[in-house]
């Protein structure tokens, strides 16, 4: 190698892929840092910087005796520097270990900031790793968290600079989408955070035109830096997807912010329509939404989403056969089948009596719930919004704003396209059931009474239809807006159109009116007005400093899995000792390896449930060491998956006996190295009770 020139090789460890020559320029001294200690961690040498101002740069290895050197200069009335003097040779043996001196958290920072521009949730774990395959250099878990944290800040802004931004953000949104709703609101003399809604007017024209009257609520909470609840109003299109209404961020989930977020969707509906149509709304109705509900939207029928109730009813009862019976009542169409179907679960259960007590069938069964679900019978916006909290977990709240706008902004413009592309009249969704009513319709037979009036006969019951009124006596034509196959059956006696029958919301051409407004960018935040005129409704001035809420994630990994509702409701599971009759309904601790000094010979009982181990200790063990071998095979078996099979350890034997219902393992343990037999409290071999 040239003694003026250090050439990089070009390998997958190599940051830089360019030469170090005498007069080489850089832009300013911090580039020249940078690029240096790039390739000092390149080529696995520590470097020493000599001497760094505003004039020059110089640096050497950090080796003793090794001759690199180089010398940076700034360049006469310019801001560029450039090489002047250079010794390329290294004599030393470098860094001969994986840890590196020049690889501080700024340049983990910038190594990893294109990979978290494109993926914010690149975890610390993955970077470490990253940083070791394709550098060469080991980094703490701690550099690789506090890398990201800073690149995170550079790309995206702090957490805090996001609540400070707040105000300006909500004011370019009404600026470049006219009609568009977006207000914060801040709290207390310090003004931190409280409240965020925004609603888009694409959104909003889309909901009064051509959507469905029905919005399900719901809920997800944020577990980012700041703690925080988001909230959701969304409708469903013509198409069965889901179609955002409202959103807004809340520092806490209670009655009285959904009491507002509620009055903040009725002023929205209430300015946008003089005529506004009864909805049904979905929810898991807590008391918070039931009450904010009946306040602002008195009028509209309020049910239960369905996964909510079922798993309420799963997990109190726990009958398989119960279960099914509830499904079929669940959707049955007509009264008279709902009563039997309740007969038939009150001969199993009297229970069930209670239980329609607390969760009235006005609320969910589909034969008493007044309003028209259209078929959706839960809530879809409930993945949707632990999908956005998931994804914006780690970015500020300005930008997890963006994220969403930029979501919604995509999802109007393919379905825009989508929907142009379409020739028929109903909508595919739409289109597939209506044909397979009209092949169901075949098998009736159709008596006609007047002009809309039809009798259809089958072998199973006759239905009434009127085609005037749309309305069949098997009320499915009334719940899901669509021809059943009955009303097909007449609609075909009489050479109408059944697509033609189907509500208007189902149609392609209110399938584009939903979508035909535009969702229009937030241009960046450099040309953004600092002070501006105070925003509308209350809400924050734009020359008010909004700090984040006092509310901040608690120490650790937060908790990325949905709970799910028979997760916190399931009762504890109490275990009966079959020797003993002890009863144990918690963990057992390392106290029960105290059973020392006993005679030779017995057993052990093991209970098992998911993961974790009961251990409880009921006849005579000589010495810890054979229980502590036990104890160690039975973690080797759970291991393998409780085979059926003898686990021998020195001269300890585990066999396992596992129940039907995989709650209790009993395992047995033999000590034959002083009987002949093992004595299970005096039997000869287990009791049935548990073989």
């Amino acid at each position: 190698m040239a003694d003026h020139a250090l050439m990089v090789p070009d390998t997958s460890h190599a940051i830089v892929d360019h030469s170090l020559v005498i007069g080489q320029e850089f832009p300013d001294v911090e580039t020249c840092r940078r690029t240096l200690k790039d390739i000092a961690i390149a080529l696995h040498f520590d470097l020493r910087i000599v001497k760094s101002d505003r004039s020059r740069f110089i640096a050497k290895c950090s080796k003793e005796g090794c001759p690199w050197r180089v010398h940076v200069a700034k360049c006469p009335g310019v801001p560029t520097f450039s090489i002047r003097t250079l010794n390329g040779k290294h004599t030393c043996e470098g860094v001969r270990n994986l840890h590196h001196q020049q690889a501080s958290v700024g340049w983990v920072a910038r190594s990893v900031e294109a990979r978290i521009r494109d993926n914010p949730q690149y975890k610390p774990k993955e970077i470490l790793q990253d940083i070791r395959d394709q550098h060469g250099v080991a980094v703490s878990y701690m550099q690789a968290w506090r890398g990201k944290e800073r690149s995170m800040a550079a790309l995206h802004g702090t957490f805090e600079e996001g609540y400070r931004l707040l105000p300006a953000y909500c004011e370019q949104i009404r600026k470049n989408n006219p009609g568009s709703v977006a207000s914060v609101f801040a709290t207390g003399q310090e003004n931190c955070f409280q409240r965020l809604f925004f609603s888009y007017r694409a959104s909003i024209y889309g909901f009064i035109t051509a959507c469905r009257p029905l919005l399900e609520l719901d809920k997800a909470e944020l577990k980012g830096k700041y703690l925080g609840t988001l909230l959701c109003a969304a409708a469903v299109d013509a198409d069965d997807a889901l179609f955002p209404l409202a959103i807004a961020i809340v520092d806490v989930e209670s009655d009285e912010n959904w009491m507002w977020f509620m009055s903040e969707l009725r002023k929205l509906l209430g300015v946008n329509t003089e005529n506004m149509p009864r909805l049904t709304i979905l929810s898991e109705r807590q008391r918070g939404i039931v009450d904010a509900v009946e306040t602002h939207f008195p009028s509209a029928f309020h049910g239960f989403c369905l996964r909510y109730v079922s798993e309420n009813f799963r997990d109190t009862f726990k009958n398989t056969k119960l279960v099914n019976i509830f499904w079929n009542a669940v959707y049955a169409l007509t009264t008279v089948e709902f009563e039997s179907k309740i007969a038939e679960m009150i001969e199993i259960s009297q229970e069930v009596i209670q239980w329609f007590q607390l969760f009235p069938p006005q609320l969910w069964a589909v034969a008493y719930f007044e309003g028209v679900r259209y078929g959706h019978f839960t809530l879809g916006v409930t993945e949707m919004l632990y999908n956005w909290a998931l994804e914006c977990h780690e970015l500020p709240i300005v930008q997890m704003m963006e994220h969403i706008r930029n979501q919604l902004a995509t999802w109007f413009n393919d379905r825009r396209e989508m929907g142009m592309r379409w020739t028929s009249i109903l909508v595919p969704s739409a289109e597939k059931r209506i044909s397979e009513a009209i092949a169901d319709a075949h098998c009736y037979q159709v008596l006609r009474a007047n002009e809309v009036e039809f009798e259809i006969v089958s072998t199973e019951r006759t239905n009434i239809v009127d085609i005037r009124s749309r309305v069949c006596s098997c009320r499915r034509w009334q719940l899901y807006g669509l021809p059943c196959a009955h009303a097909a059956a007449a609609l075909i006696s009489c050479g109408q159109n059944a697509h033609l029958f189907a509500e208007p919301c189902f149609t392609v051409g209110s399938y584009r009116e939903t979508y035909s407004q535009m969702i229009h960018p937030i241009p960046d935040k450099s040309v953004w007005n600092e002070l501006g005129e105070g925003a509308d409704g209350g809400a924050a001035k734009l020359d008010i400093l909004i700090r984040p809420p006092k509310i901040r994630r608690p120490p650790g990994r937060p908790k990325k899995k949905v709970l799910r509702v028979e997760n916190l409701k399931r009762p504890k599971r109490v275990v009966q000792c079959v020797f003993l009759g002890y009863r144990f309904d918690r963990f057992i601790d390392d106290s029960c390896l105290k059973a020392t000094n006993m005679p030779a010979g017995g057993g052990l009982l093991y209970f098992a449930k998911g993961h974790s181990i009961i251990m409880a200790v009921f006849k005579y063990v000589e010495q810890l060491a054979i229980l502590e071998r036990a104890y160690d095979g039975l973690h080797i078996v759970w291991e393998k998956g409780f085979r059926n099979d003898i686990l021998e350890l020195d001269n300890v034997a585990v066999a396992q006996h596992t129940f039907h219902e995989g709650n209790i393992v009993a395992d047995w343990l033999a000590a034959p190295f002083r009987a002949s037999s093992v004595d299970y409290n005096g039997l000869s071999e287990p009791p049935a009770s548990i073989t």
